[in-house]
């Protein structure tokens, strides 16, 4: 028989491996969650580049500097009217690969969804650095921050000169197998710093991440970059 000092330490231990094994299998669920969210972008982004002839233009891709693609969008999640989902960004570096990525929210504005449409996946086009620029400090409204535009579709179209002018974002939606571009204005793209700190391990910047190269990457990350580098293969970055 176990004497009382005895009961109590095997008691003890026995809470203590019982949280920690609870506490392993929380974060292994965490991480199984961004890790969805990254493949889904993946297969996004894959899905809509091999649409026949009506894609985002080879043009678009090859120029962009960076990406974002957020995997099936909510419509009214925060109430009628408002839009929610969470994804990922990329940008193009220096050497012309892309950056590891950071996870991103986006909510707010009018989607424009199809009627009856309950879902749809975004993805982002910026074109240039200044209208990403918001995002590093944390989020940007689009049409605000940054002026955004419906991109073109087709795999051979190119965005006229007024569109690029004028427009740091361009702008695509799919939806029950429809593929178009789509006006976002008043939706807010946010960094999400604690997807970003779960998966990377540490606080950091949006910047420090997609910038200064100090986010490892990771199993957990790498089916979106992958994807990013076979549709919008290493270039060198023309400045922005």
């Amino acid at each position: 028989m176990f004497n009382r000092n005895q009961l109590f330490i095997v008691t003890f231990t026995i809470v203590l491996l019982v949280s920690t094994l609870g506490l392993q299998a929380l974060s292994a669920k965490s991480t199984d969650d961004y890790r969805d969210r990254a493949q889904n972008a993946a297969a996004v982004l894959t899905e809509i580049m091999q649409i026949p002839e009506g894609g985002i233009p080879n043009d678009l891709m090859t120029r962009a500097h960076a990406i974002a693609v957020i995997p099936h969008v909510v419509k009214g999640a925060f109430g009628v009217g408002g839009e929610y989902g969470k994804g990922l960004v990329s940008t193009r570096m220096e050497n012309g690969r892309w950056s590891t990525p950071a996870f991103i929210n986006i909510g707010g504005g009018s989607f424009g969804f199809q009627l009856g449409v309950q879902a749809t996946d975004l993805v982002l086009i910026f074109t240039e650095r200044e209208g990403f620029r918001g995002l590093l400090d944390g989020k940007v409204k689009l049409g605000a921050d940054a002026s955004v535009a419906a991109g073109p579709v087709g795999r051979d179209a190119s965005a006229s000169t007024d569109v690029l002018l004028k427009s740091s974002v361009l702008a695509y939606s799919r939806s029950k197998g429809l593929f178009a571009g789509i006006s976002l204005d008043g939706a807010v793209v946010s960094i999400n710093d604690s997807a970003n700190e779960k998966v990377y391990g540490k606080k950091l910047k949006a910047e420090d991440i997609l910038y200064h190269d100090k986010a490892r990457m990771n199993d957990v990350v790498s089916p979106f970059v992958q994807a990013l580098e076979k549709y919008s293969p290493m270039r060198k970055r023309i400045s922005d």
